[in-house]
């Protein structure tokens, strides 16, 4: 018994079709089966998103639907009514509006030839084309995205879609390029922000976002850093421990060398703050300090390890400030600076790489590390330097491990017992 109308009848027919493939035990079914079922329900898929979408735009255009239930449009009424969320529902509702515009792109969505996601992508390619284009020229981008949908993923019709006047008008393309540029860089600097959360468990999450070309030179610095890598294990981590494994993960990559990039950064370059260069002071305990286990407060409110402090002192402009019984002051140390480049060079050509045992980092792609920490008066000269990768540099500064100098020079990393 049906409803009436030939929507209503489609869609009852097919969830009659769906009961009687639920109870097809799909793993009897032979590979190509398989891959034939996957396609024709892909194909099938993007069937049923256009004729939701022709719905979604009939009643856009009547506002009936909302109305009746007194939203705001469609798009409110889908979020409420059918679960979805505001974002999906509100793309549901532009697209909607776009496949009326754009037949072409309607009619091979409707024929299952371009998926619901390729079409959202190419259709807001053609919106976002400069109005004052020939009707002529929007078409034929209309055919070529199109046609392109058959041999490229969404990711791939988006780029194409940002370039597809230099296939379809050549002669306008890079006039419109830069009149798009322009707009997208203007717009891109009043977007641009940077907040911060504190989750309380020794991390913070940063969200930031910026314009694409400082993303771009973030990137070429973290590479940098990233590209030769050991990726053995997480600075700090037991080898085979959760956090080894996760080092192997590009982002943790990412993520380490933005820290390193921070740490390496020349105060003397940064704007005055405070009446001097911007400076790290990391206040500590005396009996910490000397025993090298405890914590010290950083001159922002943070804590960190003293085994953490003793490493940032190698790389870092940090003062300590070292107090008595009393909270009293008994020492405010000057900065440790990095290490001159010239102490640099002489170190690589005499280590030629990390001084680890069985380490083949090269010199270029390692940090000086003092033998003997600014705690027991360690200085900043040659002798007392000595090249270590990231993941060695942390472990010489990790309480759970110990290292012993060898006849050559090398550091051979052991745990405690």
């Amino acid at each position: 018994m049906t409803s009436g109308h030939l929507v209503a009848e489609a869609g009852e027919a097919i969830a009659a079709a769906l009961d009687k493939v639920e109870a097809v035990e799909m793993l009897y079914l032979s590979a190509a089966e398989k891959a034939d079922a996957l396609v024709q329900l892909a194909r099938l898929e993007s069937r049923m998103s256009s004729t939701r979408l022709r719905v979604v735009a009939a009643a856009d255009q009547a506002g009936d639907v909302a109305e009746e239930t007194g939203d705001r449009d469609i798009a409110a009424w889908c979020q409420r009514t059918t679960r979805m969320d505001r974002g999906a529902a509100r793309r549901e509702m532009v697209l909607a509006r776009s496949l009326g515009r754009w037949t072409v792109l309607a009619q091979a969505h409707a024929a299952g030839e371009v998926s619901t996601v390729q079409a959202d992508v190419i259709a807001r390619a053609l919106e976002a084309l400069p109005k004052v284009i020939a009707a002529g020229i929007l078409d034929e981008a209309e055919r070529v995205l199109v046609e392109h949908a058959a041999s490229f993923a969404p990711r791939e019709l988006r780029v194409l879609g940002r370039r597809i006047l230099d296939v379809v008008a050549p002669e306008v393309a890079d006039d419109e390029e830069r009149k798009r540029l322009e707009a997208e860089e203007r717009a891109a600097r009043r977007t641009t922000s940077l907040t911060t959360h504190s989750h309380g468990d020794g991390t913070t999450t940063i969200r930031i976002r910026v314009p694409d070309a400082t993303a771009d030179r973030l990137l070429t610095y973290l590479h940098a850093w990233t590209n030769p890598r050991k990726q053995d294990g997480t600075p700090g981590g037991a080898p085979g421990d959760s956090d080894a494994r996760r080092e192997l993960t590009y982002p943790v990559r990412l993520g380490h060398a933005f820290c390193d990039l921070l740490e390496h950064l020349d105060p003397t370059k940064l704007p005055v703050h405070g009446g001097t260069a911007t400076t790290v002071v990391v206040t500590m305990p005396l009996e910490t300090l000397l025993s090298g286990i405890g914590v010290a407060t950083t001159d922002t409110g943070g804590r960190i390890t003293a085994s953490e402090a003793r490493r940032l002192a190698c790389t870092a402009h940090l003062v300590p400030a070292v107090l008595g019984g009393k909270s009293e002051v008994l020492d405010l140390g000057r900065g440790r600076r990095l290490y001159p480049a010239a102490s640099r060079r002489a170190m690589s050509l005499r280590d030629g790489g990390c001084r680890a045992e069985g380490c083949d980092t090269p010199a270029a792609w390692c940090e000086a590390h003092h033998l003997v920490p600014w705690s027991r008066g360690g200085k900043t000269d040659l002798n007392d330097g000595v090249l270590l990768c990231s993941h060695h540099h942390h472990r010489a500064h990790d309480d759970r491990y110990l290292h012993d100098r060898l006849p050559n020079g090398d550091l051979r990393f052991h745990r405690r017992r």
